[in-house]
């Protein structure tokens, strides 16, 4: 717990530079022709690290501590680095005019990570139903926000799919009934400490992990722009309405 609330410290650091867009740049928001013309391919993860407003930066906080308490308590606080430059590419690949700074991307991923924990120990949850439900619905509403004007949601939905892949690939519990060879009498018959589904999810999302961000760099640094190769992906960031325009 002291440990999020570290976190949460350092993310204060620079809010004297919040309501500046060149302070945010200075200081190392994502922006498309920095990372690939100007060689600061450190921005994808120093952009976490900012905030576009203190109501931004709040509900970041908040979102890490409610949602990390669970996640450090049953798999320990390196879980909370599993999508931590998690939608950093995606973002880069779809919106390369403006600046994009906040932690959405890897709440998001903390969300995947906590679905695909929750598929992969399926058998050893009680209340199936009700977790999935409440988990989806947080998803959805969290995504959701991403099509109003100047939310990023390519990170949204990066870190969700990056987090929910790397969830299969990390966070495997064992088995009821399992127990170790050491505890047991010779001659004991000894289960197997993960079903064989679990190394299945493993094997297929370590492959798309490993395919899709090695895709995702190379496009990135090549210039390329994801629009060119997907017409309608505007859509996921932005739909437009009487009240809005998403030209910008």
């Amino acid at each position: 717990m002291l440990r999020l609330f570290f976190i949460s410290f350092w993310l204060l650091l620079p809010l004297p530079f919040l309501l500046s867009n060149d302070g945010l740049e200075k200081l190392g928001a994502l922006k498309w022709d920095k990372v690939v013309h100007g060689n600061q391919a450190w921005r994808l993860i120093t952009c976490i690290w900012l905030h576009a407003g203190v109501i931004h930066l709040l509900a970041n906080m908040l979102s890490l501590i409610f949602i990390g308490i669970r996640l450090e308590q049953q798999f320990g606080f390196s879980t909370l680095s599993v999508p931590f430059c998690s939608g950093s590419v995606l973002s880069s690949l779809f919106i390369q005019r403006s600046i994009s700074v906040g932690a959405s991307g890897a709440l998001c991923g903390l969300l995947g990570v906590m679905l695909s924990e929750l598929l992969t120990n399926w058998t050893i949850y009680t209340n199936k139903a009700e977790a999935l439900i409440t988990l989806t619905v947080s998803i959805v509403i969290n995504l959701a926000v991403g099509i109003f004007p100047h939310v990023d949601n390519f990170a949204h939905i990066g870190g969700f799919l990056t987090g929910f892949l790397l969830g299969f690939v990390l966070l495997l519990c064992p088995q009821f009934g399992w127990v170790g060879r050491k505890h047991l009498p010779a001659g004991a018959r000894v289960t197997s400490k993960h079903k064989a589904y679990q190394y299945l999810f493993l094997v297929i999302t370590m492959v798309l992990l490993i395919v899709g961000f090695t895709v995702g760099l190379v496009m990135l640094f090549r210039g390329e722009n994801g629009h060119d190769h997907c017409s309608w992906c505007h859509y996921l960031s932005c739909v437009p309405t009487s009240k809005w325009h998403c030209g910008n």
